[in-house]
């Protein structure tokens, strides 16, 4: 990468995604990456931009030591894409919702990561599940409790507002139960969901709300909902080197202020109390929609702050893909590239000059 420039008053100079694997099974899009017990387990997703090719039933798994990929035993039964996934109890990836090649599906199903197994969950009787659902989010609130937002298409479609379920969840009796809660939020899919601590983060005996934001044609979030304090499982890791050069990324002179406008199928990840955002397709333009900018939103201050970081390498571009943060590092996993339609097989990591 260029130091001269424009990068150099960008400050696209500061930061780039260096590629540490390089496999055909990591090309898909529309898929899940969740860390457990220190690897990458990559589920679902789609092959191509052909809506009518169905949609994958595998598990690739990554290993950053080895920096080598590894399939699962066997396919399983339950093919998705534009499904979302949480881990619980570090052992099971729980799948909830997706496009299966036929339908949109609101159902629960899970893989046991020490057995390599797949079950199909059963929906409690007093459950009020959503229509199907399919590029949505599903944000871990606890091992018991997850939070849905948002879905696209098909019959009841919520064109005004989007309904924020709770899904009780119990990984050893498999089994599940919908509850719709009485907030709601601006209508989205393909947006981002994450749990912020209202006033200053991190400050005990403060009260959560989920952030919602993208999936929509406008630049605004929500703050859905209100969790008491004690109710978010927090991840018990402490902040990373990479959080602090976030800190000081936000802090230079090359970072501008600006927040992400109007995308979709972008990435988000939380590390400490910054939110990394990467790529996605944006809605302001009708050609060269995807985007390869970086934004840093810092949650330390009130209200929070964006900066954007635009990128300089238009062979980053990405939509359709996932960021996972694992043992202090932030991976970039598949996608489609710039023209919406090759799909990515690496797996890359950021680095922050």
């Amino acid at each position: 990468m260029s130091g001269s420039g424009p990068a150099m008053t960008s400050g696209a100079d500061l930061w780039t995604w260096t590629p540490v694997a390089h496999d055909k099974r990591f090309a898909r899009a529309h898929h899940t990456c969740t860390p457990i017990q220190g690897r990458l387990y990559v589920y679902g997703g789609v092959k191509s931009a052909d809506p009518k090719d169905p949609p994958l039933n595998d598990i690739v798994t990554f290993d950053p030591e080895q920096t080598a990929a590894k399939s699962g035993a066997r396919s399983g039964p339950f093919r998705r894409s534009h499904h979302d996934a949480a881990v619980l109890n570090n052992r099971w990836l729980c799948v909830v919702g997706g496009w299966d090649g036929a339908r949109r599906l609101s159902t629960v199903c899970s893989y046991d990561t020490q057995t390599e197994e797949w079950a199909s969950w059963a929906e409690e009787p007093s459950s009020n599940p959503p229509a199907g659902l399919s590029s949505h989010t599903c944000t871990k609130a606890s091992d018991r409790e997850l939070c849905v937002v948002g879905r696209e298409g098909g019959l009841r479609t919520q064109r005004r507002y989007a309904s924020v379920y709770t899904l009780h969840v119990n990984a050893s009796a498999k089994t599940y139960r919908y509850k719709e809660e009485e907030s709601r939020t601006a209508s989205r899919s393909g947006h981002a969901a994450t749990f912020l601590q209202s006033g200053i983060r991190h400050l005990t005996g403060r009260a959560w709300s989920l952030f919602v934001f993208g999936g929509r044609e406008a630049a605004a979030g929500d703050l859905v909902g209100k969790w008491e304090a004690g109710k978010i499982q927090e991840d018990a890791s402490p902040d990373s080197r990479l959080s602090e050069q976030l800190s000081q990324l936000v802090a230079s002179d090359k970072a501008k202020s600006e927040a992400p406008r109007s995308l979709r199928y972008h990435s988000c990840s939380a590390i400490g109390p910054f939110l990394v955002v990467y790529g996605g397709e944006t809605f302001t333009r009708s050609r060269d929609a995807i985007c390869n900018d970086l934004y840093i939103c810092d949650t330390r201050c009130t209200p929070m702050s964006w900066f954007r970081f635009p990128g300089s390498d238009p062979l980053q571009k990405r939509v359709g893909h996932r960021t996972c943060l694992l043992n202090g590092r932030l991976y970039l996993v598949g996608g489609f590239g710039a023209d919406g339609r090759t799909l990515c097989p690496e797996i890359s990591v950021l680095h922050i000059q």
